[in-house]
């Protein structure tokens, strides 16, 4: 008896795994051919986020293209705005996470490219004093697609004013742009870090980053999903005070203090000697030319110090010239950091757990988006007759 339960109890498994495998079987519905995102600092701190997506439908057995959502960084959007005229309604759309939801005035079908601009007015995208007091960090992802290939995603951030970039990138025009080719489903761009001085921006203290860690879904997901991921998230909280409840009384027992330490970063910077834009020579330590604006940086490369000629020549802090090469310039940073340190004649006994010590990105873009052209359209197939599935239930009970 208990065997023909079994039995029962795969078949109803079986009715709701089986087509969501099939649903998966061909291959993503979309292709981004081309996404690009500029960003530009406005003077109270906020970012414009300009958007430029090229989007291929592959498939539309699912429904025609009708609309899209993008990911973006946080709920704090001041305002989004449509560049394109194909473009028939943008707004801010919640829904387990932060994006912009964007209608277009007519369907895609299979085989047609859509091709979109946007902008998003965006704030809470800093943190100050995050690694040397007197500086702020912004930090920024763009939104990525969980089933959806990108065949190209470029950034350019407005490089005036900044001190450096974690990243090293090419100069084009002002902007320091990065680039991420032949990206797969789900795949996330490295994240940019870019540090400016505190009075560069009307940056305001009271507005700390947020940071949101949400993925693409498609519409009817029936919630399993997000009870799963609630479960982890509960779950992993909770290992996390363990941890530190550990990791307190690991330094208490055993006589740990902590200790801030400073590392040199250095970063080979190259200018041109004249301005790109209007032909002007290029002033000494000059970072941007008095006449047009336009930044005189022409790359910048962090160097390791086995890599650099005599390293004991570039250790204080500011620009220093390169000996050798012209208009090439070492651009030396300290970066605190916290170690702990055994003190001496103490003792105690270690009470579990372990930890890590990690420095936390700043209002990164963590949303992801996608597809979502057809609200009558069922990816997993689950529209199963619920009596179908009741009747099932009741007959496996019957059996045990």
């Amino acid at each position: 008896m208990k065997k023909k339960a079994l039995i029962l109890l795969a078949l109803i498994l079986s009715l709701v795994i089986l087509p969501v495998e099939k649903a998966y079987a061909s291959g993503p519905d979309d292709e981004i051919l081309d996404y690009t995102v500029t960003v530009d600092v406005n003077e109270d701190a906020t970012l414009m986020l300009n958007y430029h997506i090229e989007w291929k439908v592959l498939n539309d057995s699912v429904g025609k293209l009708t609309w899209v959502k993008i990911g973006i960084p946080n709920s704090h959007m001041l305002d989004c705005t449509a560049l394109s005229d194909n473009i028939e309604d943008i707004r801010y759309y919640s829904d387990r996470g932060s994006y912009v939801r964007i209608d277009f005035k007519d369907s895609y079908k299979e085989g047609e490219i859509v091709i979109f601009d946007f902008t998003v007015h965006q704030d809470y995208m800093y943190q100050m004093n995050m690694l040397t007091e007197g500086e702020t960090v912004y930090g920024f992802i763009p939104g990525w697609f969980d089933d959806i290939p990108v065949d190209r995603l470029e950034v350019r951030w407005n490089a005036d004013k900044a001190l450096q970039f974690n990243r090293s990138g090419i100069n084009e025009n002002g902007y320091m742009t990065w680039t991420e080719e032949n990206m797969s489903e789900g795949e996330k761009f490295p994240e940019i870090q870019v540090t400016y001085a505190n009075d560069a921006f009307g940056f305001d203290l009271s507005k700390t980053y947020e940071k949101e860690v949400t993925g693409y879904y498609n519409d009817n997901d029936n919630g399993g999903g997000f009870m799963m991921v609630m479960m982890i998230f509960v779950v992993g909280i909770i290992l996390v005070i363990r941890i530190m409840i550990s990791v307190a009384s690991y330094d208490e027992g055993t006589g740990f203090k902590t200790e801030t330490r400073r590392k040199i970063k250095r970063t080979l910077v190259k200018y041109y000697p004249t301005c790109q834009g209007c032909g002007a020579v290029r002033p000494e330590n000059a970072e941007k030319c008095e006449y047009c604006g336009r930044s005189f940086i022409e790359s910048e490369e962090t160097i390791e110090e086995e890599k650099i000629e005599k390293p004991e020549a570039y250790t204080s802090e500011g620009l220093h010239p390169y000996a050798g090469r012209p208009n090439t310039y070492v651009r030396v940073h300290y970066i605190p950091y916290v170690v702990r340190k055994p003190v001496p004649h103490s003792t105690g006994g270690f009470h579990g757990g372990g930890g890590c010590a990690c420095a936390c990105a700043c209002a990164c873009a963590c949303a992801g988006g996608g597809r979502a052209g057809c609200s009558a359209k069922d990816f997993y197939n689950t529209n199963l007759k619920t009596e179908q599935i009741r009747r099932l239930k009741k007959k496996a009970k019957q059996q045990l």
